[in-house]
């Protein structure tokens, strides 16, 4: 699966699934943008991927916000000339019953995860179809799948991801863009380590294989569905989340 001479953004590159995605990406021989909001953080994964004797760049971006989308698309086209690739991964949570869920917590969940995809999607669309080719990988959640309590901002977000891949997916098959969503389970990130030992031996419960997830296990399915063997392969949800949501 060689991604050699391909170019790809990662947005929330930076740690955590993004960074996993950034390396994977990078193994397989593509230059990597690390597109995240905290340059300094960033600067880690560039390094980490010029070991791998690849091109990295560090993007800082607020994908909330489409003048820091564009100028994000913009800044890489100059440096590098295309953009075969992009994984939008940036997201955040605001936890909270919904009603004591302040309207501010609602706002700016879906303003980075659902705006943001959108803000970074149409960014590279332009040169990804004047080109006749393009990977685009939406990092969803089994929570946009099957809800979660105290998550119905990133529930709504996540599960309108979905909605939104699969309509651009119909948009751009013509020229040859495919886009496709990986949707998380539990996975073992900062977002879950802080979790008490009693939550995640029975989160651990509800999962036919016994554990959480890796970011590498997320990565390996980004990895797939950005190569040549899944070319055929646009629209769809690959879930990946040890057999706790089977659809």
């Amino acid at each position: 699966m060689s991604l050699q001479g391909k170019v790809a953004i990662v947005t929330g590159g930076a740690q955590g699934i993004g960074r996993a995605i950034a390396e994977a990406l990078a193994e397989d021989g593509a230059d990597i943008a690390v597109a995240d909001l905290d340059p300094a953080r960033s600067q880690d994964a560039v390094a980490a991927i010029q070991k791998l004797g690849r091109r990295a760049l560090s993007v800082k971006v607020n994908v909330a916000d489409w003048n820091d989308a564009k100028a994000m698309a913009d800044q890489v086209m100059q440096e590098w000339g295309k953009i075969d690739i992009l994984v939008n991964n940036a997201g955040i949570t605001r936890d909270g019953l919904l009603l004591r869920m302040k309207e501010e917590d609602w706002n700016l969940v879906l303003q980075v995860n659902l705006n943001g995809t959108f803000h970074c999607t149409k960014a590279v669309l332009l040169p990804m179809t004047k080109q006749r080719y393009g990977r685009i990988v939406n990092i969803a959640s089994i929570v946009g799948a099957m809800g979660n309590v105290g998550q119905a901002n990133y529930a709504a977000s996540k599960a309108a991801v979905i909605g939104f891949t699969k309509t651009v997916a119909r948009e751009y098959a013509s020229r040859a863009v495919t886009v496709n969503a990986v949707a998380p389970g539990f996975i073992d990130t900062a977002m879950t380590q802080g979790l008490s030992p009693e939550v995640k031996e029975a989160l651990q419960k509800q999962i036919p294989l016994g554990r959480l997830g890796l970011p590498s296990d997320i990565a390996a399915a980004v990895r797939f569905l950005v190569s040549d063997a899944a070319s055929y392969i646009t629209g769809q949800v690959l879930h990946v989340n040890g057999g706790m949501l089977m659809v």
